[in-house]
């Protein structure tokens, strides 16, 4: 049975290195136009090529988002736009208007395209015309269920690409009006505010001033706020479909979210592949896919439930804290420097996550300055520090629980 590629989100160039490391066999990112996530970052044309050049040096390849869904002002620059990422080498480009099918046909007719989940691809028929049109890809809406997938699998010849972790949407795979209704930011043109996760109450219009506020709690229920996706647990039933590819959502989310959702579907696949018969998901895997911020996940509409809304609160669940990222190990000293990303005070205990390596736990006695040698009491966003810690590889991450952050440090101003 054939394993899937794994697909990782890259909303700059560090998440796309992050990614590469951690295991992605493949990339997607958007240039500074025609992507949906307008806020990610993004690419310029010398940051693409960059990419390209990094990732296929490593065997990666880079897929570059052109879904928008774009008036007739948002084609100038499209032909050109196009011809010069077949010209750098992308091995395919994301798309859902027909309008930029038939801009990318003319203008760089060899280069792959991939129709975006944007295209709310969920039938046998839609799937056949796509497949028969010359679409290499068809990444599948959301809102599809195993028996699905199966019945187009069967039915197509181009490969089949699916979600199976991150944020959902209250729209058809994000076809969105909200945000553009409520704020003049258009989610189809990459700029959704997801007004989805706000609070809302209802007005009787015999009263008018008077809300009352739709709740089942005291922090209110969130009509239109979705779990989030994540189907680790169910990899088996997922490689069964015998879809190509499997893609995790989050060009908006950190690097460090990225390297951990990455590294455990990486360890998972590949603990699949070497047995498939005896095959168990290794339970730290799910517990790293909970250290990450996020909502509560549930399995999406793969096994037939329809939308999981999580009526308890918008919020994000975040049990430990991105901190740091080793710069290099130093093996005669025993020592990482760190690039600090956010606050932590020596006597904290860290934990350090490998690119494809294993989990490293650290109590950290000592943080010293690089700069001048110096001794810290705690290390602050920007700084760069060195620690003790066994032997860990570049581009490793470092997060402490936060009730093991809160207790460092009152047991730090206790002193």
């Amino acid at each position: 049975m054939k394993i899937p590629e794994l697909l990782a989100p890259a909303g700059n160039m560090e998440k796309a290195k992050v990614a590469i490391a951690y295991g992605a066999d493949a990339i997607y990112l958007s240039g500074e136009l025609y992507g949906m996530r307008a806020q990610a970052g993004n690419f310029t044309n010398d940051e693409i090529e960059e990419a390209v050049r990094y990732a296929h040096e490593r065997g990666v390849k880079v897929y570059v988002t052109v879904n928008i869904i774009p008036h007739n002002q948002h084609l100038d620059g499209l032909p050109e736009y196009i011809a010069f990422l077949k010209s750098i080498g992308v091995d395919a480009i994301i798309v859902s208007d027909v309008g930029v099918i038939s801009i990318a046909r003319r203008s760089a007719p060899e280069l792959p395209l991939h129709l975006s989940t944007q295209a709310n691809t969920v039938n046998r028929e839609a799937a056949c015309f796509w497949s028969d049109f010359g679409i290499a890809r068809i990444v599948l809406a959301r809102e599809v269920t195993r028996e699905e997938i199966e019945e187009i699998r069967s039915n197509v010849t181009c490969e089949l690409e699916l979600f199976v972790h991150g944020a959902m949407c209250m729209a058809y795979s994000g076809r969105c009006l909200l945000s553009a209704v409520m704020t003049g930011r258009e989610a189809n043109l990459g700029a959704c505010t997801q007004g989805c996760r706000w609070k809302y109450s209802v007005m009787e219009t015999k009263r008018p001033g008077e809300y009352f506020p739709i709740e089942e709690s005291k922090e209110g229920t969130y009509i239109f706020n979705s779990k989030d996706l994540c189907l680790l647990e169910y990899l088996p039933e997922v490689i069964a479909t015998s879809v190509d590819s499997l893609k995790i959502e989050g060009r908006m989310k950190s690097a460090y979210y990225v390297g951990t959702v990455v590294r455990a579907y990486r360890k998972a696949l590949d603990d699949y592949a070497a047995n498939p018969e005896g095959y168990r998901l290794d339970p730290e895997l799910l517990a790293e896919v909970n250290k990450v911020s996020h909502r509560p996940y549930y399995p999406g509409f793969f096994f037939g439930e329809r939308i999981g809304i999580y009526t308890t609160s918008s919020a994000y669940i975040q049990t430990h804290d991105f901190v740091g990222t080793v710069e290099s190990y130093d093996h005669q000293a025993g020592e990482a420097l760190i690039g600090v990303r956010n606050f932590f005070p020596s006597g904290s205990r860290v934990e350090i996550i490998q690119p494809q390596g294993d989990l490293v736990e650290v109590d950290v006695k000592e943080i010293m300055n690089d700069e001048d040698g110096a001794l810290l009491e705690a290390a602050h966003a920007n700084y760069r520090v060195r620690i003790k810690t066994p032997p860990v590889k570049p581009m490793s991450m470092l997060r402490i629980a936060r009730a093991d952050l809160d207790g460092a440090v009152v047991q730090r101003e206790s002193r």
